[in-house]
């Protein structure tokens, strides 16, 4: 019975192990490597990143504000932003995303006078500057400023601070999106990480390595608008929380069966 219980405690202390090659970011042949396996102060690697700039879409909420030579008075694109909109937009982000203008489902803003003007399509800053371009007609020495207020993602599972993020920033690669959520937990599979991103009406799933330095090259590096991240955990997961509870059940079980085997003698 000892032989039995030796067995049971072993089996249970090897499988809850994580090796460094399941925790270690962005490997490159680096696992547990000598402190003096590599020249310090010198470029190892590089590797070519992609482009990326968001394009705007439909329920995207832009921040537009107009600047000009133009009166006050004769400048009917301030209507909205002296109804309060685009004022202190980043002390209350809240106001501004309410008062902010809301791409419709055509991919169209709406204005004072011009009407509605198609952005869907459009980076922020091509939306700037076609914007720009239209209050040229309208007004002296124009100058308009475009952000996006709503660029957000979800991350949930093995993370620090599961939930929605919103960024003013939509430029941001996968991670520095989990390094917002307080990075992985102890028990986070970094080589599963699970992406599900909507293009149009259809769901897309990706899976992604992020113990392998090959990452940084992937056309997933960059998170786009509504991307949900799913950080699964690792199988050793259920033996590292449980073990204590598993390990104590596990003696008590086997001290009363070798009560009752000895009363039974």
């Amino acid at each position: 019975m000892k032989h039995i219980l030796f067995i049971l405690i072993t089996t249970l202390t090897v499988s809850s192990c994580v090796t460094n090659k399941k925790i270690q970011y962005l490997q490159k042949d680096d696992v547990n490597a000598k402190a003096d396996a590599f020249p310090k102060d010198s470029i190892l690697r590089t590797y070519p990143l992609d482009d990326f700039e968001y394009h705007l879409q439909p329920e995207d909420i832009l921040s537009i504000q107009f600047f000009s030579l133009t009166p006050i008075e004769f400048d009917f694109f301030k209507l909205k932003q002296a109804g309060g909109a685009n004022v202190n937009q980043f002390q209350n982000p809240v106001s501004s995303l309410v008062n902010g203008y809301l791409v419709d489902e055509k991919g169209e803003v709406e204005f004072p006078v011009v009407g509605k003007v198609k952005v869907e399509g459009l980076t922020v800053f091509g939306a700037q500057n076609h914007i720009q371009e239209i209050a040229r007609q309208y007004l002296e020495s124009p100058v308009v400023e475009v952000r996006l207020l709503n660029f957000r993602f979800t991350l949930l599972g093995e993370v620090n601070s599961e939930g929605v993020y919103n960024s003013l920033n939509n430029r941001i690669h996968v991670l520095e999106a989990i390094g917002l959520s307080g990075g992985f937990t102890d028990f986070a599979d970094k080589a599963n990480v699970k992406i599900i991103r909507q293009n149009g009406r259809t769901a897309e799933v990706y899976y992604l390595d992020l113990l392998k330095e090959d990452f940084l090259q992937s056309p997933q590096y960059y998170v786009n608008q509504l991307d949900v991240i799913v950080v699964p955990p690792l199988r050793q997961r259920p033996y590292q929380v449980y073990f204590g509870k598993n390990l104590a059940l596990i003696i008590s079980s086997l001290s009363l069966l070798l009560i009752v085997l000895t009363l039974l003698k």
